[in-house]
């Protein structure tokens, strides 16, 4: 009985460190990037990525949470808006803080989630025209922490979260090509 236990213990703790040692060996960063083209003029595209209010109308976290709360301070649009969320586990809680808005080409955003897992990242946006289309290009990258890079052996954010990044490409395509 004892050598079978000695067994189960020995593989567990081999497969904890291959686990550690496949965690170890990941980045330090990360990045996610998704692009898209919009037949809409980069201004247009713009004016909705820049106004947090408008995001209720293509980001594809606003309608997990029928019961979302948001908060908005700062400037209206632009440089200095701010949105908080709090919501269930699906969209979790954190605020989001426009730090660089150069219309009508690029947005940098401060992103901060605190739950369920604290994060601080960025997110930004291009929109380079092209005709009378607009090339959309949305970034998200920061820190990997070893957390992250344990959780990164069994699951692949750039899938998990890339598909949401495809998801509010189309919708922002849908919103602002009317």
């Amino acid at each position: 009985m004892f050598k079978v236990i000695a067994g189960i213990v020995i593989v567990l703790v081999v497969a904890i460190a291959v686990i550690l040692v496949l965690a170890a060996t990941k980045p330090d960063t990360f990045r996610i990037e998704r692009r898209a083209t919009i037949d809409a003029p980069a201004e247009k595209i713009f004016a909705v990525l820049s106004d947090f209010r408008q995001w209720r109308g293509w980001s594809p976290w606003e309608n997990k949470d029928p019961n979302l709360k948001r908060d908005y301070g700062g400037a209206e649009r632009g440089k200095g808006a701010t949105y908080g969320w709090e919501g269930d586990k699906n969209v979790g809680t954190g605020r989001m803080e426009i730090l660089e808005a150069s219309t009508p080409s690029k947005l940098v955003i401060k992103l901060d989630f605190l739950k369920p897992f604290e994060a601080h990242n960025t997110a930004e946006f291009t929109m380079l025209p092209q005709g009378n289309a607009t090339s959309v290009h949305w970034v998200m990258h920061g820190p990997a922490p070893f957390m992250s890079k344990v959780m990164g052996v069994f699951m692949n954010f750039d899938k998990m979260v890339g598909k949401d990044f495809e998801q509010g490409l189309a919708n922002l395509k849908k919103l602002t090509e009317k």
